[in-house]
């Protein structure tokens, strides 16, 4: 390594040394504060420096000699009649130790990354433990549940096709499904954080997070019992329209976010093929935007009050429910893609896209991935699906809504299935 090189590897150590001291300082740390921390992580960077002239020994040596300061430090304090059971300032004293040696011996990258998630975990202190405090036994469950599906059975699983056609990978189902969870579980977490107090914009966010067919139901429902309570209380009707109002908008909005919920999965499935399709699924979810923003300017000032119970998307049954639907879809495509050609598809993917867009997007996105599937035929399927799921809604919405819902409705899912029908006729 030239002195360029190393100067440069030293003054990135001393940076992240001096973000992680100005935080422990601020926090009154008695151990290492503004000053110490920077050193440390110099002291890591200069024995990797040093490693090899002198030896691999160098760093460890150093990181036991560190340990040895930390414990003679406490020790002292303890003599002193000072007790602090804290660990989390030794505990990053040595990891930026580490991450100093790291920055000379391995990717700057990774160790810059490191020395800032550190940081943040010290600044963040007070957050995460209100959010640990206001946590039930439900929502640990759903964690530990995630865990249990992305850490434990996904790596057993074989990385290999089976069946027919080549398409059925165990451990790809499952990954699918641990994607699909993270991104519910995700909603389920800045639901339990702002659903009591959500406004009809985060309302619909999140409601297109955690399932949008559950939130129209939800909502549509609600415009009936208003409704029914007005009628009883002989009032005027105000609050029923200004509440179908309201439902429209978050039932908008969260299918907006449906489609913006798409193209993630897209770019994480395919990501070499995700610049040829996002162009046509984000003009549709652009498109969905601007109705939504529409809605909003015409419901806003209304409140969206407490969402609907969000239920734990981390269950084992439903994903293995959701794992054993994406393998049908999958499979169905390359039968029906083999026995009748790429027009028989599109049966496929109005069915699928009835109840749920995620099975029929990951699958589609994946056999263009692999080279089996068409990228122009993928999104076409991916939109068409995308409008079955909102007609399906809308059928829900007119069912079970009430009737200044269903006017609305029917103009804002109108204009949403003709652009949705325009994008798919014109797009080149």
């Amino acid at each position: 390594m030239d002195l360029h090189q190393a100067l440069i590897k030293l003054g990135i150590a001393l940076a992240l040394g001096l973000l992680v001291g100005l935080q422990r300082e601020r926090a009154a740390s008695r151990v290492a504060g503004v000053r110490t921390f920077p050193l440390i992580t110099l002291f890591g960077a200069v024995a990797a420096l040093g490693a090899p002239a002198l030896g691999a020994w160098v760093v460890p040596a150093g990181l036991l000699a560190l340990t040895a300061l930390l414990v003679m430090s406490n020790v002292a304090k303890l003599r002193q009649g000072e007790v602090d059971p804290g660990l989390t300032t030794e505990v990053a004293a040595l990891l930026m130790y580490a991450v100093g040696a790291y920055v000379v011996a391995g990717h700057t990258a990774a160790a810059v990354a490191v020395g800032g998630a550190v940081v943040l975990l010290l600044h963040l202190k007070q957050p995460l433990h209100r959010v640990v405090r206001a946590m039930g036994d439900h929502d640990v469950t759903a964690i530990m549940q995630f865990a249990l599906i992305t850490f434990v059975i996904l790596p057993v699983l074989p990385d290999k096709t089976y069946g027919p056609y080549g398409v059925l990978n165990p451990h790809r189902i499952w990954w699918m499904v641990v994607l699909i969870v993270a991104i519910s579980l995700g909603g389920y977490v800045a639901y339990k954080i702002f659903g009591a107090r959500a406004g009809a914009l985060l309302g619909g966010v999140l409601g297109g997070l955690i399932s949008s067919t559950a939130t129209t139901v939800s909502f549509a429902r609600r415009t009936r019992e208003e409704v029914a309570a007005e009628s009883a209380e002989k009032e005027g009707g105000q609050g029923a329209r200004a509440g179908a109002k309201l439902a429209t908008l978050v039932i908008v909005i969260a299918s907006a976010v449906s489609f913006g919920r798409v193209i993630v999965e897209v770019a994480v499935v395919a990501p070499g093929q995700f610049r040829a399709m996002v162009a046509p699924l984000g003009a549709m979810t652009a498109w969905m935007a601007i109705l939504a923003a529409a809605a909003y300017m015409l419901g806003r000032g209304e409140r969206a009050g407490k969402l609907p119970e969000a239920k734990n998307p981390a269950e084992l049954k439903p994903a293995l429910i959701f794992g054993g639907l994406y393998a049908l879809v999958i499979l169905a495509v390359a039968f029906v893609k083999d026995r009748f050609g790429n027009a028989g598809l599109y049966p496929v993917a109005v069915v699928s896209g009835l109840t749920d867009m995620d099975a029929i997007t990951l699958s589609t996105a994946n056999l263009a991935h692999d080279g089996r599937l068409d990228v122009a035929l993928a999104w076409r399927l991916i939109l068409v699906a995308g409008l079955a799921n909102m007609v399906f809604k809308g059928g829900c919405a007119m069912v079970l809504g009430s009737a200044g819902l269903r006017g609305q409705i029917v103009v804002y899912f109108g204009l949403a299935l003709a652009g949705g029908v325009t994008i798919l006729m014109l797009w080149p």
